[in-house]
């Protein structure tokens, strides 16, 4: 596969408004990704991968920088970026055929009724998902939902996946067979998927590059890793590699001792800070 940059976000920064001033949620981000890359977003609650992931998509503007694709600037939602949440978000009146038909007529893209009928087929089939088609979402499973979302965003023929925590709210068991469909997909279709979560295996056994983001407010990428496993992965075999344990262990540093050191050097800082000043006060 040629590699090319086709998603760029060069000095990304988003401040929020508050009754206090803006909040800076995030602060120069960058980040290149290549065509057909499967990059995941990690780091602690608070600290803007859901931001990041919106602001590609098209859902937040950035404050300052900007967000390239394919040599077109971002700043609209469009269905070449397909999001999948971490709740499913489908229809519930509508069954999971007619909730996939729905994303294919917006990007029909003249397709015949019996075009668009095979499409919808052929995207409920990649995951696993023709027994139902005739089901509502209150009468399936969670994973069963979120295989449909995963679905619909495909059949919009998205140039980049985004995934927000898409298996966060399942069970183990459910998490990793759609672990497994994901990465049978990525394959077969050699998408670019940008996915947000708090596993580190997940983010080891998927990934291209994993992400690393530092705690906010004003967050930004730490460090990236890259992530060098030949692909098919499984996952029973990777348990006992040494170089999968590497890459968790990278990870988890990042997370938990890296992390802590900067907040607690902050901290300090911030101690002194004060403490300067009321000696300062004292002098006055």
């Amino acid at each position: 596969m040629t590699h090319k940059h086709h998603l760029e976000l060069t000095q990304v920064g988003i401040d929020f408004p508050t009754p206090k001033g803006p909040f800076t949620a995030l602060t120069d981000v960058n980040l290149r990704i290549n065509k057909g890359e499967f990059i995941s977003l990690i780091g602690h609650s608070g600290c803007g991968k859901s931001t990041v992931l919106n602001i590609i998509a098209g859902l937040h503007k950035a404050t300052r920088g900007g967000v390239i694709l394919d040599n077109h600037e971002v700043n609209e939602p469009g269905p070449e970026r397909a999001v999948v949440f971490q709740n499913h978000s489908l229809l519930p009146w509508l069954t999971a055929y007619k909730n996939v038909e729905l994303a294919v007529k917006q990007t029909s893209k003249g397709r015949s009724k019996a075009e668009m009928r095979d499409w919808v087929e052929h995207n409920l089939e990649l995951v696993h998902m023709s027994h139902a088609v005739d089901k509502l979402p209150a009468e399936i499973s969670g994973g069963m939902k979120q295989r449909v979302g995963i679905a619909r965003a495909l059949a919009m023929e998205p140039k980049v996946l985004l995934m927000d925590e898409p298996f966060g709210a399942l069970d183990a068991l459910t998490r990793a067979h759609l672990q497994d469909s994901i990465m049978e997909i990525h394959a077969d279709l050699g998408n670019t998927v940008v996915m947000i979560t708090h596993d580190v295996d997940e983010a080891v056994l998927l990934s291209d590059r994993i992400v690393m983001m530092t705690n906010g407010p004003s967050a930004t990428i730490g460090e990236i890793l890259d992530i060098e496993l030949a692909r098919p992965r499984d996952r029973l075999a990777l348990a006992d590699n040494p170089q999968y344990n590497h890459y968790r262990h990278e990870v988890l540093t990042f997370l938990y001792e890296k992390q802590r050191k900067v907040e607690s050097v902050a901290a300090h800082r911030k101690k002194s800070h004060v403490n300067s000043k009321d000696t300062s006060a004292n002098v006055a």
